[in-house]
């Protein structure tokens, strides 16, 4: 089932799944917060508006997919899926924890929701293709997305993934690239720059979005209607995103690519979200 939220409702949902991700990050004292709070506009609006899923059928065979090919940011996955009805927000915190159904990384077999198991990067890419062509040859008209980081995609099986994608003509996927600017070990144009990014999906025949504000709704929403409306061909929004987005500390900042906040740093990160919260509820 297809949401029907405006933008403003779409704000607030996305502001919620930050304050879960900041709430798992911590309760795990480990994980990955900044990627994760970069793409929580785009995990919002995917599972609140654009893709036809029902969290009380979570295997309902005609469901769109989503596929995490940036496996480590599953505190905004698990957070989305969370405020989206598919399991409790209160189990956010055990992340990570012995135990707990919600790894490190998304496992299909334990977390309803998940599509597919990831985390290896550059992966995800292509079993979200295969999912895609499998909907093309079995006669399906659901829809497969897929999100990739802007360090990620210096791996090479990325672009095996788009060859094949572009050659079969998949217009029923989606890729999604969180370019925040920023990998673990610094700028991604520093360490080995995928740049021009929309040049090269373009070369290897996708439709390509540039969304100038990844963390926008209006631009998101605009930008996955352009890539529904899109037939012949697979679609690469390529999203310019704030790593951090949310946190004072945390925006802009590789340090918190992976690290958890302590306890005081939590305080200050769930403060900051609150009031983002109520100047939303002020409009």
């Amino acid at each position: 089932m297809r949401g029907s939220m405006d933008t403003l409702e779409l704000k607030k949902k996305a502001n919620e799944v930050r304050k879960g991700i900041v709430t798992a990050v911590h309760g795990a004292k480990a994980g990955h917060p900044g990627g994760s709070l970069s793409a929580a506009d785009i995990f919002t609006y995917l599972y609140f508006e654009e893709m036809n899923i029902d969290p009380q059928n979570p295997k309902m065979e005609d469901r769109d997919r989503f596929v995490l090919s940036k496996g480590h940011t599953a505190p905004g996955l698990y957070s989305a899926l969370a405020n989206r009805g598919y399991f409790p927000v209160e189990d956010l915190p055990t992340l990570r924890h012995l135990g707990s159904y919600l790894q490190g990384h998304p496992c299909l077999q334990h977390v309803p929701g998940v599509d597919m198991s990831s985390g290896s990067l550059g992966q995800g890419i292509s079993a979200a293709a295969g999912m895609a062509l499998g909907a093309k040859l079995s006669g399906k008209d659901f829809r497969v997305y897929t999100l990739l980081g802007d360090g990620e995609i210096e791996e090479g099986q990325v672009w095996e993934a788009a060859m094949f994608s572009g050659f079969r003509k998949l217009d029923n996927l989606v890729v999604i690239v969180d370019n925040n600017g920023m990998q673990i070990d610094g700028k991604i144009d520093e360490v080995c720059s995928p740049y021009p990014i929309d040049k090269k999906f373009e070369a290897f025949n996708f439709h390509v979005i540039n969304l100038e504000d990844g963390n926008d709704m209006e631009q998101i929403r605009n930008a996955f209607r352009e890539a529904r409306e899109t037939k012949g061909m697979p679609t690469a929004i390529i999203a310019h995103t704030l790593k951090g987005k949310g946190v004072s500390f945390m925006e802009g900042q590789v340090g918190w690519h992976g690290k958890a906040p302590n306890d005081e740093e939590y305080q200050v990160a769930m403060a900051d979200l609150e009031r983002i919260g109520e100047s939303l509820c002020q409009k």
